[in-house]
């Protein structure tokens, strides 16, 4: 089949010649404001049913009927409420679909196979004018293979549907980007079943309570029948595998920098595109437009069919106006895997002295990790904490002068007496856990540097424990050069203590550190920190787990 492509801004016969094509049961892909939309003859049962075959849709997914104006609504719907009439007043034409039974003579096929139909009047004269023309309802579905990211050019209709459609009307760039938002009017309150180009806050105001379908926020389950389109079956996916990542844009930025690899690309906002060099990234507009994000999303998500990314990331926008829409299609392309990046992922880093934690640590910071040293942050509490130093001083006298800590005078008491011990580090793992939770609040990755990460309980913070370990004689090595000590005080420091079977029968994983220089390690450490991160939030090397 040849597909004609029609340019209606600089040929008189483009409109009548589309509604002919309509008319005799053809396929026509034609522009509206949200997307471009593959349209037939709502009322002709083999003309919609060729639709599901050039888009391979599946036959239980209802499609849209488009009108040009209200007048038309009691032709093809029963029952119409005072309220479609006041929302068709406010609202259409624009990016609004309402759910409303259907009359007998619109097709099974159409609606699949429900007792309700979807109207839709769309804001594009070209497409208002051929529907008057055909003089039919025009079912239309986004003019995408299914699955695939909607299109929002005729450019992009045609790399997926040329020679299996009639014709193809060029009426320019989709001025809004994403779908038309669909409303239920059957059912009280109305329900929201898709986000789209009209905002939920603009439907409030005229319909006051809208329930929110819980197909916005998750897939339907097997053996749940959709009843409008894009409710149930993964929608919007270019060939790899996506994961979006929601939360505050400097925390999901920082999150998606962790987990990138190699042939990783990105879709994110314009602040943050300076995060991913070295990536294939796609700019969504900046943090604050949502008009922006709508019409760039589907053409960010459907670039990278033609480059090699394995896998893509996408930064999401809040929930507010256009950005529920916007984040409805990331998250439908990842098929709802997501991400939360304003979830703190803290990581316990412990081992004996010499084994290289510092690297390690430096490598958790260069993918935008927090270290908190707990030695340090004590040390900072003795001295501006005084319900602290309260503490101390009832259990151990005097050992403070002025806010400072004698350690000399603090450490006679109870490193010659086991009990004492054991009872200033009761005041001391009891008080860094509230400190350290304190810290850590705002922060995307935290490490934990703690000697003392097991014994202290602190581990119980952590989403995983990390024994950094070395051979002995490397570890000696380092503490004479690090220390400047003697090579039998830097032993007696290591025989001091805890075994490395301790650390791997109390720690979740285990980074070694055989290399030769911090650089070296750091880089190792580095892959191995990106890899966890990746286990965490269940991606794996083919894509992510569902």
């Amino acid at each position: 089949m040849k597909t004609i492509l029609f340019h209606p801004e600089r040929d008189a016969d483009a409109i009548p010649q589309a509604a002919a094509i309509l008319r005799r049961g053809g396929l026509l892909g034609i522009p509206t404001e949200t997307v471009y939309g593959l349209g037939a003859d709502a009322l002709n049962e083999t003309a919609v049913r060729h639709i599901f075959e050039a888009k391979g849709r599946p036959q239980d997914n209802p499609l849209i009927i488009h009108v040009p104006d209200a007048a038309w609504l009691e032709r093809y719907c029963r029952e119409v409420p005072e309220t479609a009439y006041r929302l068709a007043e406010r609202f259409w034409p624009g990016p609004l679909t309402m759910i409303l039974p259907r009359r007998e003579n619109v097709p099974l096929q159409t609606t699949g196979g429900l007792e309700t139909v979807g109207v839709r009047c769309p804001d594009h004269p070209v497409t208002r004018a051929i529907i008057e023309a055909a003089g039919v309802p025009v079912a239309a579905p986004s003019g995408n293979t299914s699955g695939r990211p909607s299109p929002t050019t005729a450019g992009h209709m045609a790399e997926d549907m040329d020679g299996k459609i009639d014709g193809i009307v060029d009426g320019g760039p989709c001025a809004v980007g994403v779908e038309s938002t669909i409303i239920d009017l059957t059912v009280t309150p109305p329900r929201l079943l898709r986000p789209g180009g009209l905002p939920l806050e603009a439907l409030e105001e005229v319909l006051g309570t809208v329930a929110v379908d819980k197909a916005v926020t998750g897939l339907l389950k097997d053996g749940e029948k959709p009843r409008a389109p894009g409710m149930k079956y993964r929608h919007y996916a270019p060939k790899a595998p996506v994961t979006a990542v929601t939360g505050d844009p400097a925390h999901s930025a920082l999150v998606i920098r962790g987990l990138l690899r190699e042939k990783a690309g990105v879709i994110c906002f314009d602040e943050f595109a300076g995060y991913f060099e070295g990536h294939i990234v796609h700019r969504l507009g900046p943090f604050t437009d949502k008009l922006a994000q709508a019409q760039r999303v589907f053409d960010a998500l459907r670039t990278f069919d033609g480059t090699d990314v394995t896998e893509i990331f996408a930064q999401c926008p809040d929930d507010e106006g256009l950005g529920l829409a916007v984040g409805n299609r990331l998250k439908k392309a990842a098929g709802f895997h997501l991400i939360d990046g304003d979830a703190p992922v803290v990581i316990g880093i412990t081992g004996g002295t010499g084994s290289g934690k510092t690297s390690a640590l430096q490598a958790l910071e260069a993918l935008g990790g927090t270290v908190l040293d707990c030695d340090a942050v004590y040390h900072q509490a003795l001295r501006e904490d005084e319900t602290l130093r309260r503490r101390i001083r009832d259990a151990f006298g005097e050992v403070f002068r002025g806010t400072e800590l004698d350690r000399q005078k603090l450490g006679s008491l109870v490193f010659s007496d086991p009990q004492a011990l054991e009872r200033l580090n009761g005041i001391i793992f009891d008080y860094l856990p509230g400190v350290l939770r304190r810290r850590m609040e705002g922060r995307v990755l935290v490490g934990l540097d703690a000697i003392n990460l097991i014994e202290s309980g602190l581990g119980e913070l952590c989403c995983r424990t990390v024994a950094v370990l070395a051979p002995g004689e490397q570890r000696v090595q380092r503490i004479m050069q690090r220390d400047h000590i003697p090579e039998e005080y830097a032993r007696l420091r290591i025989q001091a203590q805890k075994p490395d079977s301790y650390y791997r029968e109390h720690c979740t994983d285990v980074l070694e550190n055989q290399e030769e220089t911090p650089e070296a390690f750091r880089a190792k450490a580095e892959i191995f920190f990106r890899d966890l991160l990746r286990q965490l939030h269940h991606i794996t090397e083919g894509g992510h787990e569902q």
